[in-house]
């Protein structure tokens, strides 16, 4: 297939140039993950201060109650990586990922352009709808083959690419910071248009940077396996985008009709099953019909179990984006020497935590690799829901005694997202790897899209579970969430043997 991005001249082979020891073309893939993830963060630490502030004032909000802000922040987050099945399919199948990452970050950019049209006077209600909508399929396109390109440049497999996928995850955090500190600047600051308009700005810096870097991905991205060829019929998705598309509009369209208190609950918890749905239709779909091996068949089991234990960790790690970022807007002392800081802010503490210790986390799998005591993937999942637990123990604690006269340091908040950055980096960028590692042939664009499906029902679970800070206290809340993730995690431990088996290797 002909790179569309590079047609004056052939593309280099991916290992022919470096980049701290890595393909050159992990480069315009870091960079271009950089700047989306600048544009998603940044919006997304806004989206729930946004749409709880008064309606009416200096810089206007939407107006809902927590439950209602908390339950469209569910939805629209859910169906950011809801999207990612299709948008894998779509390139595994026709469009090739290369192709498929540049159409979707050229709707992303359209989507936030969309949510600042307030600001040269069109209608807030349906321009928020259309933003929303226009990024929910942008993400669903460019996030699973993004990464699935990232395997790409790493055929050998090995810890190697698990230190790819690290440093790659670098890109998605540099972005993740830089994104609630500028954006929220200007949005909690002068208006919270503005704040969108910047994030539409920077998906678009990300696109120039993808066109001119990718001479350097050589075939990666590149639809090799036509469909003709692989002996499997296609599963039949175009039918799910589509009713997935209109669900969207659906679930929005109601929020703009008003209906929120009953209409939005309904809908969370429909969109919940049909997640749950969706996947084992997928699962028993490739099971039985898609003409599996029976080692593919094992490792699909795992990636069945990983979506599970990723699922989990999402619903409590989402949280940053909803109920731990309304406790420090409302409950957290943000004055810093008189000035009181965007809530927003707190958001990159996270990114910052990952830009700092991913290079350690990376030295460190391939260091245990080289001496045969790398822990297994199953085992770096339980690992991660642990650090994920521990985080919620500290906020339920340092949320005990605060109130709005008495509102809590920021330390809380600091030292609980470090732990859920040990447990996302335990996690996120193995299972990344992994998805790539345990993908049956030809199918690795789909299973991206099935690793984001489980971070689709953890989002939607994190802001359903958000809603309840109406009828909870903030530490009875954490207390809850702390005590669920870390069952979990015990439980993913006493498996992790027996999954490793079913992998076909100790990791």
């Amino acid at each position: 297939m002909t790179n569309s991005f590079d047609t004056d001249s052939p593309p280099s082979a991916p290992g022919s140039h470096r980049w701290f020891g890595h393909p050159r073309g992990l480069a315009t893939l870091f960079f271009t993950e950089m700047w989306e993830r600048f544009s998603y963060y940044g919006m997304r630490a806004l989206l729930i201060l946004y749409m709880t502030a008064a309606a009416t004032g200096a810089n206007p909000g939407l107006g809902l109650g927590t439950r209602d802000a908390a339950a469209v922040y569910g939805i629209y987050t859910a169906f950011v990586y809801l999207l990612a099945l299709p948008g894998g399919w779509l390139a595994d199948r026709y469009w090739g990922a290369r192709n498929t990452v540049f159409a979707g970050g050229c709707i992303i950019a359209c989507g936030h352009f969309s949510m600042a049209a307030p600001l040269i006077g069109l209608p807030v209600t349906p321009s928020f709808i259309l933003g929303l909508t226009l990024i929910v399929a942008g993400t669903g396109l460019l996030k699973p083959n993004i990464s699935a390109m990232v395997g790409d440049l790493y055929p050998e497999g090995g810890a190697r690419r698990d230190a790819g996928f690290t440093i790659f995850y670098m890109g998605i955090n540099l972005g993740g910071m830089a994104g609630p500190l500028l954006c929220g600047l200007l949005a909690e600051n002068f208006d919270w248009h503005w704040g969108f308009s910047l994030a539409g700005f920077g998906m678009v810096l990300g696109l120039i940077q993808y066109r001119m870097g990718a001479r350097y991905l050589g075939d990666a991205g590149l639809r090799a396996i036509a469909q003709e060829d692989t002996g499997r019929k296609p599963a039949p998705f175009l039918p799910l985008v589509l009713a997935i598309l209109l669900a969207v509009t659906f679930a929005l369209g109601s929020a703009a009709a008003g209906g929120f208190v009953i209409t939005l609950g309904l809908i969370a918890k429909w969109l919940g099953a049909a997640v749950i749905g969706v996947a084992v239709i997928y699962f028993a779909y490739l099971y039985f019909w898609a003409s599996l091996t029976s080692d593919e068949k094992k490792r699909l089991t795992v990636i069945v179990w990983l979506f599970v234990l990723a699922a989990l960790f999402w619903s409590g790690f989402e949280q940053a984006g909803s109920s731990l970022n309304l406790f420090a807007y409302t409950l957290t002392d943000r004055t810093l020497l008189g000035w009181e800081m965007p809530a927003s802010w707190l958001q990159s503490i996270n990114p910052l935590f990952i830009i700092a210790l991913a290079p350690i986390f990376g030295t460190l799998w391939t260091g245990l690799a080289r001496r045969n005591a790398d822990p297994s993937t199953p085992m770096k999942f339980a690992l991660g829901l642990i650090a994920l637990s521990a985080g919620f123990f500290v906020i339920a604690w340092g949320a005990a005694n605060t109130s709005p006269e008495n509102p809590a340091s920021p330390a809380w908040l600091i030292v609980t997202y470090f732990l859920h950055t040990c447990g996302e980096l335990f996690l996120s960028p193995v299972g990344l790897s992994a998805m790539t590692r345990l993908a049956p042939r030809g199918r690795v664009g789909q299973m991206m899209g099935v690793w984001f499906i489980a971070a689709a029902l953890g989002n939607l679970i994190a802001g359903l579970v958000a809603g309840f800070l109406e009828d909870l206290s903030p530490s009875a809340l954490f207390w809850k969430v702390a005590m669920f993730t870390g069952a979990a995690g015990l439980i993913a431990i006493l498996a992790s043997p027996l999954v490793r088996r079913l992998a076909g290797d100790r990791r």
